[in-house]
């Protein structure tokens, strides 16, 4: 059996956008119904919800009879919980939280084996189709794609040094809590968050790596889009699910008369 190949890695290399969404909902019936919608990619993000290893390996196998690609943001740049998630078979990981190169290096060290990393070995995994993968462990990093999460002026500061390590294949920008870090907490709106967002995507193209970015404001997603962003995330879908739901309930509260029953009670 040949070693998949990991499609959204071969497009950011060969610089095609991909369009992707967040998801949260940590369940693997929500994640079939957005998995054939059309996006380039999902993200199952265990750092804000109740999602696990379990419940990973559960979407995963929602996803896996629809063409997108799966990416899974971890809790933390923890060894042992990459190892874990690399283990069930997630091609793509999203690493939150790194400050420095030396932790961009911890990472990329997580997820190959030795000589080059610190991942431990174990032949029949998910990842190696229960065995079946000729030569996967001396092939697994050729597919496996790295991607690490620039969040705070800290990191900002050290951008360059983080988006030259080797084995690093994409910088994300995360925008919420680097408006925290920047004195604007809860307004990624902010004209100075949105100029230091928009500096990052052009030093990290500078830099000669893919940039991503998540944003539910249209308008700059496709001004991301314009400066440079490779993957871009344009919703969350529990936002989607909140404010739909919301418009749908207001639209009707506004609009329906109340019942001949309601109204004869008022009375």
């Amino acid at each position: 059996m040949k070693l998949p190949e990991n499609r959204f890695k071969r497009a950011l290399r060969e610089g095609r956008q991909q369009i992707g969404l967040w998801c949260t909902l940590s369940s693997p019936y929500a994640a079939e119904v957005v998995a054939g919608s059309g996006f380039d990619w999902l993200l199952f993000d265990t750092e804000h919800s109740p999602s696990d290893v379990e419940i990973v390996l559960s979407l995963l196998q929602a996803v896996s009879a629809y063409d997108v690609s799966p990416i899974v943001r971890p809790a933390s740049n923890d060894t042992v919980l990459i190892k874990r998630y690399l283990d069930i078979g997630v091609p793509t990981l999203l690493i939150p939280y790194v400050q420095s190169a030396e932790e961009a290096r911890s990472a990329v060290a997580a997820i190959r084996y030795a000589p080059d990393g610190v991942r431990g070995v174990s032949a029949l995994t998910r990842a190696t189709r229960f065995g079946r993968v000729e030569g996967y462990a001396r092939r697994a990093a050729e597919e496996l794609c790295l991607l690490v999460q620039i969040e705070t002026q800290q990191a900002l500061d050290e951008l360059e040094a983080i988006a030259a390590v080797d084995g690093v294949d994409g910088v994300f920008i995360g925008p919420a809590d680097l408006a925290a870090s920047l004195g604007h907490v809860g307004d990624q709106g902010h004209p100075n968050v949105k100029a230091a967002v928009e500096g990052a995507v052009r030093r990290i193209r500078a830099c000669g790596k893919p940039a991503g970015i998540l944003t539910g404001d249209t308008a700059f997603a496709q001004r991301c889009i314009e400066i440079g962003t490779t993957f871009t995330a344009v919703g969350v879908d529990v936002g989607i699910l909140a404010r739909g739901t919301e418009k749908l309930a207001q639209q009707f509260q506004a609009e329906v008369p109340p019942s001949p029953h309601a109204a004869a009670k008022a009375r």
